[in-house]
């Protein structure tokens, strides 16, 4: 069983900036997919960022404001988010190959 932690959420204003880390319980395995997704209230959860055995893939909504580092052989993630947008609210989740996923972190911006 691998366990994910995440930390970092909370309020910012509009245009503010906030770091998401996520660190796995466990690096022995077969890592091909970790990366960020995130659920806001009456929406389905998405894809925010991840990082792949070959590549970084990012939600357009968040192209040039977020950055996605770790992830891959290494057991933590993080997910630095710039220029932040109301929009942006959510509850942010950890997850590795879209099997393990974390409690979730809640990002709030807010004026």
């Amino acid at each position: 069983q691998v366990q994910l932690v995440e930390s970092g959420g909370g309020l910012v204003q509009p245009g503010g900036s906030l770091r998401l880390s996520c660190a796995a319980s466990r690096s022995s395995f077969n890592i091909y997919a970790m990366g960020w997704y995130r659920q806001a209230p009456g929406k389905q959860r998405e894809l925010v960022a991840v990082v792949t055995t070959s590549t970084i893939n990012y939600a357009d909504s968040v192209k040039g404001r977020f950055t996605i580092s770790g992830g891959n052989s290494k057991n933590t993630v993080y997910l630095q988010m710039n220029r932040l947008k109301p929009e942006d609210t959510a509850v942010y989740y950890c997850g590795i190959n879209s099997q393990y996923w974390g409690q979730g972190t809640q990002v709030t911006v807010s004026s």
